[in-house]
């Protein structure tokens, strides 16, 4: 296996692995004489994939149209639907009143089929794969030999968008499988449609109820309460959205490419047919290799998911109580489909190997359901006011001696707020709060006794005050 990329060798062979003359390599062991070769194979490559569209690091566009060419036509979501979907959030809202100090965090209620999911959410999918995607499109480049970027510019812009353009195909065919199965536009855990936007997707929730044997109605109410849960903790939470980002943008800066994988792509490419190039792109080519740094990351990005999943599965769990016969089911699925890595995560790991997943999901809303008894509501929704007051990967090892930690710090408090302040003591100070004094400092002696170094010891006579 070669550290370099496809189109170039060491110097001493051919492409076919025969010896080559030493007069036609170029400085280092870098074969010039295949460069306009390889210049016109990628050429041809990206244009014949839609290359020329691509802004930025990631080809958006392509993962957009593969996306939505793999699935069948359709109308948008019927006004029944809609229907369906707002009455179920409002009433959910109603619940929720009463199981958290958040207000209501979504303005907009709506239903949308797979097609209008990814056109909906591709925005969210930009702000989230955009990191990932300059550090991968970097890669590629920081990949060749130094001597290759010295003397091939045109080759640079070219390998960048190479890179942007296979992550844009892996995008666009895990949106099509993610379309069809995703329930909500909260799955992984953040709301990815426009801001204050509540959805659900009619035809996946009839899908879901129906393979749990539950009537639909009791299936759309339960996730609408989910769903509303979440734009609640996103919308009284100014910081965590960007949270998130951060840590992902974190985990990306050590990205690296393993050329071996694009090594043996490039010796299966036909430029003259778009569809196995797409196809071969789509392969899943980038192979991080998990640095202690990026795994530290990635445990703080996993508690903190598993933080915002565990207070919704509290908090949704009290407003639902017994109102729907199927809760009970409902939650499980959910926590297993959320904590195993459902359609979303796998999406996500697929990509670059990020698995958005909550791992320590029932500790985290065990420690929610006891924090919402120690402190209360409102004192539990309180810790989301700053991360640092918010449980870590630790306290999730140890809920109890959080919850004792925290009972010892709010007791703490409690009796310094009962101290009397000083005015207070003033107040009932029967001198008025001036310092008791004594003969000796009302004495009307005006002068002050001799130094023996000052004026009086050198003849001179005393001070007055």
């Amino acid at each position: 296996m070669t550290n370099l990329p496809f189109g170039f060798n060491s110097g001493d062979e051919d492409p076919d692995g025969n010896p080559r003359p030493g007069p036609g390599q170029g400085p280092g062991g870098f074969d010039m004489g295949q460069l306009g070769s390889m210049l016109s194979q990628l050429g041809q490559m990206m244009s014949q994939a839609g290359a020329s569209n691509q802004t930025g690091p990631v080809n958006f566009d392509l993962a957009r149209r593969m996306a939505t060419a793999q699935m069948p036509a359709s109308h948008p979501a019927s006004a029944v639907d809609v229907r369906q979907v707002t009455e179920a959030v409002q009433l959910a809202e109603v619940w929720l009143d009463g199981a958290t100090a958040l207000p209501a965090g979504a303005r907009t209620i709506t239903a949308w089929t797979p097609r209008q999911w990814v056109e909906a959410t591709m925005p969210s999918w930009e702000k989230l794969c955009s990191p990932i995607a300059e550090r991968v499109s970097k890669a590629w480049l920081e990949g060749l030999p130094e001597e290759a970027r010295a003397q091939a510019g045109p080759l640079l812009a070219m390998m960048g968008s190479m890179g942007g353009m296979a992550f844009g195909s892996q995008l666009g065919q895990g949106l099509a499988q993610l379309s069809g199965e995703v329930l909500t536009s909260t799955d992984i855990g953040l709301p990815l449609g426009p801001d204050g936007t509540a959805a659900l997707l009619p035809r996946s929730v009839a899908e879901f109820a129906s393979a749990l044997d539950l009537p639909e109605d009791q299936a759309r109410l339960y996730l609408a309460t989910r769903e509303a849960a979440h734009h609640r903790l996103y919308a009284g939470v100014p910081w965590l959205r960007g949270r998130v980002l951060d840590l992902i943008g974190a985990y990306a800066g050590a990205i690296s490419v393993d050329f071996s994988a694009v090594e043996d792509m490039a010796s299966s490419i036909d430029p003259s047919d778009p569809a196995s190039i797409e196809a071969l792109l789509g392969q899943g080519m980038f192979e991080p290799k998990i640095t202690p740094g990026q795994q530290v990351t990635m445990e703080r990005l996993e508690t903190l998911l598993a933080l915002v999943e565990g207070w919704v599965d509290t908090v949704v769990a009290e407003a639902v109580g017994d109102r729907l016969p199927g809760a009970g089911a409902l939650r499980e699925t959910l926590r297993r489909r959320r904590a195993t890595g459902g359609p979303a995560e796998q999406t996500f790991a697929t990509l670059i190997g990020l698995e958005m997943r909550p791992r320590r999901l029932r500790a985290a809303a065990d420690l929610w359901r006891e924090l919402g008894v120690s402190r209360g509501v409102e004192g539990r929704d309180a810790l989301w006011s700053h991360p640092d007051l918010l449980p870590s990967s630790a306290d999730l090892d140890d809920p109890r001696g959080f919850i004792d930690r925290d009972k010892q710090f709010s007791e703490l408090l409690a009796g310094l707020e009962d101290l009397p302040d000083a005015d207070a003591l003033a107040a009932n100070d029967p001198t008025g709060g001036t310092p008791p004094t004594d003969a000796s400092t009302t004495s009307t002696d005006t002068t002050e006794a001799p130094d023996e170094d000052g004026p009086a010891a050198a003849g001179g006579s005393a001070r007055p005050v």
